[in-house]
C-alpha cells in the first residue's frame, strides 16, 4: 500500500512490514550486499537519542564520512520515517548505502535517519499524519518579507518542531558539518519531508517530498473523494498499527488473513463493518477505527491535510511523483500546486513513468507491457536528484532544471515546462453522446440516456484476473474486460486524425440519476490502440507498445472515483433524490499523455471498482455500520442530451 519502508532496512523487516502489505514493493537503487564494505570503510555509525522540546527522545542513526574534518565538512541529509531507522546499534551497519541511493552514498553526506515520534525505538505517542500547528499567528510582515520566531512558536509539537529540534541538535553535536541540511523521503517519509517545511529551521536548505501522503480523504491512501480504499488499507493497517507499549524494534500483525483471491475474499467478508469482527480488526486498531468513524471531510481529515501549511516556504523543494503511482499520485501533484500557489521559493516538479517510488529502483526501463527506451530511474537520480542536493547543500555544480520535468506516457518522451500545467494547454471538451460515441460536438437532441444496473453482489472488478493483493499494473491495464460488462458504459471517438496531447487534470461532468439514494461513480479515460497490429503504430520508434501484439488494447490512462453523496460538499454529504437527474463532477489526477494519430479516446463510466474501493450500499446510510442486507441494487442513468451534456474536458497541448 502507501508509504514505502525505509530503503536501508533488513530484508526480514521489509518482508514483514512492507512486502506483505505493499502491493508494490520499492526496491531502492542499491546493490544488496555489494556496498557493505564501502559503508564500513567510508562511514562511521552513531546511534543517538535526541531530546525534543517536550522531553520526548527520538531514536536517530547517523552515518558520518570517515574523512570529515575541519577542512572537509559535509552537509547533513536526513530522512524521518515511521518504518524504522534500523539497523540499530553502532556496530550494526547496513548492507548497502548508507545514503538514500547509491549515487548519494558515493557523493557523501552526513546521513541521518530518525524514527518519528511513537514509532519503533522512539518515545512518545504516534499520531497518524500528525496535524500541523497553526503558524499564522507567529508571522509578521516587515517590508513585505516573512519574519517568524522559528523553533519557539507556536506552543506544542508537530513534525516541523521535531525536525527543527533534531536539526538544531545535529548542528551543535556533529563536528565537521557545513551548516546545511537537506531532507527527503518517499511516501509516508515524503509526508514528513513536507511537514518539516512550515517554520523550517534556517539551516534546512533543500527538501524533496517524493510521492508524499498529503490529503488522505480527497485523493491519497485512505479515501479518494470520500470513497474508502478497502484493499490497500485492510492489508496495510494490519501491520502498521500493530501493538506497542513502548519503543520496539519490530511490530506484529493484528490478525492473519491469508487470501488467494482478493475479490472473492472481500465479497465473502461482506459489509465493511465485518472487517472489525473477531477474525480481523476486532476493534484493536486505532487507525482503522479512525478511518471508518470519520466518514466525512471533518476536522480529523482537515487537520491532517498539510497543504494549507505549505506557505511562505524558504527551502528549495523538489517534488517527485509517478504517473502510475497507485498510492500517492494525488499527493505529489497536490503538494507541488500548494507550494506553487503559496510560496515563492524554488519549487520543481518531476513526474515520470513510475509506480510508487520506482524512481528509486536500480532500473526502471519498462512496466508491464510498456517499455520506455531508457532507464528512467537512473536518469532521474543522475540528472536531477543528486544534482539538486549537491547544488543546494554543497554549492557544487548547477541545478538548471525547468520548473516541471514531465514524462509523456504516450510517446516516451521527457518534456520541460516553465509551469505545470503548461500555460499553453487549452481546454478541449469531448461529449458523451448516443450510440456509445465520444464527440467534440455538443448534443442538441431531447432527453436521452444510457442506463445500467449496479449490483453490490456483483461489483465491477478493478482488474482482470485473480490476485491475492493489488495488481499494481491496474493503472495501465487493458480495460476490455470491463467494457464487456453490462454495468459499464463505454464511449469512444473515431480514430484520431492527429495526435492529441492531454497535459493537466481531466474534468468529468456527468448528469446522472439513480433509483437509490447514493452511488459511486468511476470515470476512466482510456487510450485505444489501432485495431490491427499491421498499423504503423507498432513499428514506430519510441512506441510504448512496440513489438507487442496489442491490437485494440484499451490502455487505462487515468481513472478516479467519487462517492456520490459528496458531489456538492465533502463536509456535508447529501442523498440523491431517486430518479432525479443530478450533476456529478469528478476531477481526475493530471496526465501528460499523447493519444497518437489513429488511436481512439475512450471513456468508461461505472459505479463499482472492487475491491480496490469498498462497495457503496447505494443507500444514504452510514456505510461503516451498514449491515449485509443494506446493500441494494440500483439502476443508474447517464444522460447525454442538450440539457444534460455529460462530458470530459482535457487540457490540450498543441504542437
Amino acid at each position: 500500500m502507501r508509504r514505502t519502508a525505509v530503503r536501508r532496512t533488513t530484508v526480514s523487516r521489509i518482508l514483514k512490514t512492507v512486502c506483505l502489505l505493499l502491493l508494490t514493493s520499492c526496491c531502492y537503487a542499491q546493490t544488496p550486499g555489494a556496498d557493505s564494505l564501502f559503508v564500513r570503510q567510508n562511514y562511521r555509525k552513531l546511534d543517538r537519542q535526541i531530546t525534543m522540546r517536550d522531553g520526548v527522545k527520538l531514536y536517530t542513526t547517523i552515518y558520518v564520512p570517515t574523512d570529515a574534518s575541519s577542512t572537509n565538512r559535509y552537509p547533513i541529509l536526513m530522512e524521518r520515517t515511521p518504518y524504522s531507522a534500523a539497523p540499530y546499534g553502532e556496530t550494526s551497519y547496513p548492507t548497502s548505502g548508507p545514503g538514500m541511493s547509491t549515487e548519494l552514498s558515493r557523493e557523501k553526506y552526513i546521513f541521518v535517519y530518525q524514527d518519528v515520534r511513537g514509532r519503533y525505538k522512539s518515545e512518545g505517542q504516534f499520531e497518524e499524519m500528525t496535524p500541523a500547528l497553526d503558524r499564522s499567528a507567529t508571522m509578521a510582515s516587515t517590508t513585505g518579507k516573512r519574519k517568524a520566531k522559528q523553533g519557539t512558536t507556536p506552543a506544542g509539537t508537530d513534525e516541523s518542531t521535531d525536525t527543527y529540534d533534531t536539526i538544531d541538535w545535529l548542528l551543535k553535536n556533529l563536528p565537521n558539518n557545513n551548516g546545511r541540511v537537506g531532507l527527503m523521503g518517499i511516501s509516508y517519509p515524503g509526508f514528513y519531508a513536507s511537514a518539516a517545511l512550515p517554520g523550517a529551521h534556517p539551516a534546512l536548505k533543500a527538501v524533496s517530498p517524493q510521492a508524499p501522503v498529503t490529503d488522505e480523504f480527497i485523493g491519497d491512501d485512505a479515501r479518494h473523494k470520500g470513497a474508502f480504499f478497502l484493499l490497500d488499507n485492510f492489508g496495510f493497517i494490519n501491520y502498521f498499527d500493530g501493538p506497542r507499549t513502548g519503543p520496539v524494534e519490530d511490530y506484529d500483525a493484528l490478525f492473519k488473513a491469508p487470501m488467494k483471491d482478493a475479490y472473492t475474499f472481500f465479497l465473502k467478508m461482506g459489509a465493511l463493518k465485518n472487517a472489525n469482527g473477531p477474525a480481523y480488526y476486532n476493534q484493536k486498531s486505532k487507525i482503522w477505527n479512525e478511518y471508518n468513524q470519520h466518514d466525512t471531510y471533518d476536522t480529523y481529515w482537515q487537520s491532517r491535510n498539510i497543504r494549507p501549511h505549505l506557505k511562505n516556504l524558504t527551502p528549495a523543494t523538489l517534488v517527485v511523483g509517478g504517473w502510475f503511482d497507485a498510492e500517492d499520485l494525488f499527493g505529489a501533484l497536490a503538494t507541488y500546486k500548494a507550494v506553487e500557489q503559496q510560496s515563492k521559493n524554488q519549487n520543481t516538479l518531476v513526474m515520470g513513468p513510475w509506480t510508487h517510488g520506482a524512481w528509486a529502483r536500480a532500473d526502471w526501463s519498462q512496466f508491464g507491457p510498456l517499455t520506455f527506451g531508457q532507464n528512467t530511474a537512473k536518469y532521474y537520480r543522475d540528472s536531477i536528484e543528486t544534482r539538486f542536493f549537491a547544488y543546494h547543500l554543497k554549492n557544487k555544480g548547477t541545478f538548471d532544471q525547468p520548473e516541471a520535468r514531465v514524462f509523456d506516457t504516450g510517446v516516451n518522451r521527457w518534456e520541460s515546462f516553465a509551469q505545470w500545467p503548461p500555460a499553453a494547454a487549452q481546454p478541449s471538451t469531448f461529449y458523451l453522446t448516443a450510440n456509445q460515441q465520444l464527440s467534440a460536438t455538443k448534443p442538441t437532441g431531447p432527453v436521452a440516456y444510457d442506463e445500467y444496473v449496479s449490483d453490490p453482489a456483483k461489483p465491477v472488478p478493478y482488474t482482470d484476473g485473480v490476485f491475492a493483493r493489488r495488481n499494481n499494473q491496474y493503472m495501465i491495464e487493458d480495460q476490455r474486460f470491463a467494457a464487456r460488462r453490462p454495468d459499464v458504459l463505454v464511449f469512444e471517438t473515431e480514430p484520431l486524425t492527429e495526435d492529441l496531447t492531454s497535459a493537466g487534470p481531466i474534468d468529468a461532468t456527468l448528469f446522472v440519476a439513480t433509483s437509490g439514494t447514493d452511488a459511486d461513480f468511476i470515470v476512466k479515460v482510456i487510450d485505444v490502440s489501432p485495431d490491427s497490429t499491421a498499423s504503423p503504430e507498432y513499428s514506430k520508434v519510441g512506441s510504448p507498445l512496440k513489438g507487442i501484439q496489442l491490437a485494440g488494447y484499451q490502455r487505462l490512462v487515468r481513472a478516479e472515483v467519487i462517492r456520490g453523496r459528496f458531489r456538492s460538499s465533502f463536509e456535508k454529504p447529501e442523498a440523491f433524490v431517486p430518479n432525479q437527474p443530478t450533476t456529478v463532477k469528478v476531477q481526475l489526477p493530471d496526465v501528460l499523455h499523447t493519444f497518437r494519430k489513429g488511436h481512439r479516446l475512450m471513456v468508461q463510466v461505472q459505479s463499482s471498482w472492487f475491491p480496490l474501493v469498498d462497495r457503496n450500499p447505494q443507500q444514504f446510510i452510514n456505510i461503516s455500520s451498514a449491515n449485509d442486507d443494506d446493500y441494494k441494487k440500483a439502476t443508474i442513468r447517464l444522460y447525454h442530451d442538450a440539457d444534460h451534456p455529460s462530458a470530459i474536458q482535457l487540457l490540450r497541448l498543441k504542437p
